[in-house]
């Protein structure tokens, strides 16, 4: 047991059992049906539907395949969609709301269903998720919230009072909150790993380490072009989410990659691991500025993330701020060292929802706002039919105009450490009207 970090890995914990590599290289074909930028969740899973499909796919990525968020983020299957219905129903109309709702279930389905008919070693486990409340207030709106799943979705999701909430969560920190039986754990690195074996194995070609630095549209296509080679494609989907970079402006305009840092403990006794987490459920609170936590697949180690609005790349100050919430939640783990400490970019847009678009014959999926685990492989999907001209599909609620630009940005997020102040604040509002401290 220790609290001092001198061994602290700045690595995924995620890469010690999957590491991200890059590919051998593949012979580069002059034209292809589709190309696809970003060979992460989204991007793979689109080739897969369109190389079945029988087109011929060139997925290129920057870096290694899923070595963005898809093999960083913390594997839970949450499918979050950050707006409540009210406001969906104000910005986008009560039938693309109520939509929305229905198409979130169907995206979790999705994706349990590819895991298991394709035989994905993943570790996966759906073991619930418990959201914990931070006052009265608060359990009220989650104790309906869960009513309206089980009423109107068929989930199975119920209220946890106050005095039973340590048969789900070892700790006195919250009051009460709710569970939902649909949300499960993976392994995020193994899954972007399978993902890209199915991929291959269905034909679709993968260029790592191939960044695509320009897209330019001719009268019968596209020619994607870097410094030492171009590829004709009849058609373009783009899936580069928090990591959209200069290749496609338009879209880098849209897209502010926000950092999400999570830390990893070292292993823990197996009778405190009992104690804290005795369903090893995912979990989370209702923070502006949440924090999502969950056992590691072994059952042996707390893994805690949350946002990190810095721009350092010395971890020190970040991982101190989740070290005194995660102590916050659970006290007993003061003893204990953290062994990894990592941060991926996610996407946010001024919509707040996963988006397929189109600008200019380029088809765009991407945005998924944190919750990429459920969405990006449904988007990339549904992004593939469009694609294919697929009419006997329902068209997606997420298929339509694209999100505004942001004001005064083109790729550098300057203005998040304000905006995290100001959600810091917000938050400590929340915990002073519930009570706390």
């Amino acid at each position: 047991m220790s609290t001092e970090n001198t061994a602290l890995k700045s690595t995924p914990y995620w890469w010690e059992a999957a590491p991200v590599a890059p590919l051998p290289e593949a012979p580069l074909a002059r034209q292809v049906d589709v190309a696809i930028v970003g060979a992460g969740y989204a991007g793979l899973t689109a080739g897969i539907t369109l190389a079945r499909a029988g087109r011929s796919v060139a997925v290129f990525d920057k870096q290694h395949p899923g070595e963005g968020a898809s093999s960083r983020n913390g594997g839970i299957t949450s499918g979050n969609i950050r707006l409540d219905h009210a406001t969906l129903a104000r910005k986008f109309g009560e039938d693309r709301a109520n939509a929305i709702t229905l198409e979130g279930k169907e995206a979790r389905q999705h994706l349990y269903d590819l895991l298991e008919s394709e035989g994905m070693n993943c570790d996966f486990k759906r073991v619930g998720r418990f959201g914990g409340a931070l006052g009265p207030q608060d359990y009220d709106r989650m104790a309906r919230q869960a009513e309206h799943l089980e009423r109107t979705l068929g989930i199975e999701a119920y209220a946890v009072p106050h005095n039973e909430q340590h048969n789900y969560i070892g700790t006195d920190f919250f009051r009460g909150g709710n569970v939902r039986m649909d949300i499960g754990g993976l392994h995020p690195a193994k899954f972007i790993a399978e993902l890209l074996r199915v991929a291959q194995a269905a034909g679709v070609v993968v260029h790592s380490d191939m960044a695509v630095e320009n897209i330019d549209q001719t009268v019968d296509g596209f020619i994607l072009k870097n410094e030492v080679s171009e590829v004709k494609a009849r058609q373009v989907l783009v899936c580069t989410n928090g990591y959209t970079d200069g290749a496609t402006p338009w879209l880098r305009r849209r897209i502010v990659p926000v950092r999400s840092r999570i830390i990893a403990t070292e292993p823990l006794p197996p009778e405190l691991m009992d104690k804290l987490m005795p369903r090893r459920m995912m979990l989370n609170d209702t923070r502006t500025l949440g924090f999502y936590f969950r056992p590691s697949p072994d059952g042996t180690r707390i893994l805690f993330g949350g946002r990190d609005g810095t721009s350092l790349e010395d971890p020190t100050k970040p991982v101190a701020y989740l070290r005194k919430h995660l102590l916050e939640i659970f006290p007993e783990l003061e003893p204990f060292g953290i062994s990894h400490t990592w941060y991926g970019k996610v996407a946010m847009h001024r919509d707040m929802i996963p988006r397929i678009f189109e600008d200019k014959g380029i088809v765009y999926a991407t945005g998924f706002c944190g919750s990429g685990v459920v969405w990006a492989p449904w988007i990339g999907r549904k992004a593939a039919q469009k694609l294919l001209g697929n009419t006997n599909e329902r068209p997606s609620a997420f298929d339509f105009r694209a999100p505004s630009p942001v004001p005064f940005f083109n790729g550098n997020p300057w203005f998040m450490p304000f905006f995290m102040m100001k959600y810091r604040w917000d938050d400590r509002q929340k915990m002073r009207r519930a009570g706390r401290k």
